[in-house]
């Protein structure tokens, strides 16, 4: 299988892709591209969370327990002592490090139900909730987590099966077909309990409905094609104006929109499309008073 650096490395790789596709297309403000990218890198990584000893499983458990150590110590901070709660804070961490992460690799191996199909969309849609109720994101941004999320996961077990054929040798190893499967058949009791998860989770989620609305309007995908190569020179250095600022870049929008240059303008919401609205049309100006009056010959004497 690959190791760590491999998976993180080309984990990140494919959530920056990701990233300048959704840039591209509008779909998410700039400043919370980096939220987003984090759980495509985190997702390229979590399936080795059942290998014991493994860095992955070493750093996922020491951050959640820092998480969870810190919502002890919110919700208890107005009862106890300082004392009280650095006992609280401190017990809550070395319990869910040490017996917790112990605790969780009795009960699982390597390339079980966490390498699959199910797991994937079950740490999916669990990142939609975490990002929706307890982040505070929107619904758009928060489903756009549980797609990189699953990105992230799909890289993992895909460069899984890759190491599974030595291409060297012509041969493919005994390991091949265990990470990228859609659910556990040799333990059907760990599948059945992912299963339930799967929907119990998806009972927390927040509504779908307007981000897939969003993500497969047509205009969208108009201006991924659009934008997909360059008009004339590449990286439009030298394409400049009279004004010596480059170009603005034209999207083709559907059905009723014109051909308007794309702009983000400031105050943008948190999730927008890239659809643009027709202009409405502009009364001319009118000229001031004393370029419309008649000159008067008197004025001057």
């Amino acid at each position: 299988m690959a190791n760590f650096t491999t998976h993180l490395a080309i984990g990140t790789m494919a959530s920056g892709m990701l990233a300048t596709v959704t840039m591209a297309a509008n779909v998410v403000d700039p400043h919370n591209i980096m939220t987003v990218c984090l759980a495509g890198a985190l997702g390229s990584i979590l399936p080795d969370i059942d290998l014991k000893d493994s860095r992955p499983s070493q750093a996922i458990f020491s951050g959640l327990a820092i998480f969870l150590a810190f919502v002890v110590l919110f919700n208890v901070a107005w009862k106890y002592s300082i004392v009280e709660m650095w006992i609280l804070w401190l017990g809550t961490f070395l319990f869910v490090k040490f017996p917790g992460q112990a605790f969780f690799h009795r009960l699982s191996y390597h390339r079980g139900i966490y390498h699959s199909l199910l797991a994937a969309v079950f740490f999916a849609l669990l990142t939609a909730v975490v990002y929706r109720w307890l982040f505070g994101a929107n619904e758009g941004v928060s489903w756009l987590a549980a797609g990189f999320m699953f990105a992230g996961y799909l890289v993992h077990l895909t460069l899984d099966e890759i190491y599974s054929v030595d291409v060297m040798d012509v041969r493919i190893k005994h390991s091949f077909g265990t990470a990228l499967k859609l659910y556990d058949g040799k333990h059907l009791g760990h599948s059945a309990a992912m299963l339930a998860a799967v929907l119990l989770v998806y009972g927390a989620t927040p509504p779908v409905q307007s981000f897939w609305r969003e993500f497969t309007s047509e205009d969208i995908w108009a201006g991924l094609h659009q934008r997909f190569l360059p008009h004339g020179r590449w990286f439009d250095v030298l394409a400049l104006d009279g004004t010596g600022l480059p170009q603005p870049i034209t999207v083709r929008l559907s059905q009723q929109h014109q051909d308007l240059p794309v702009a983000i303008p400031a105050g943008t919401p948190d999730i927008i499309t890239g659809s643009l609205p027709s202009p409405a049309p502009r009364e001319p100006k009118s000229a001031p008073a004393s370029m419309l009056a008649p000159a008067d010959p008197a004025a001057g004497q």
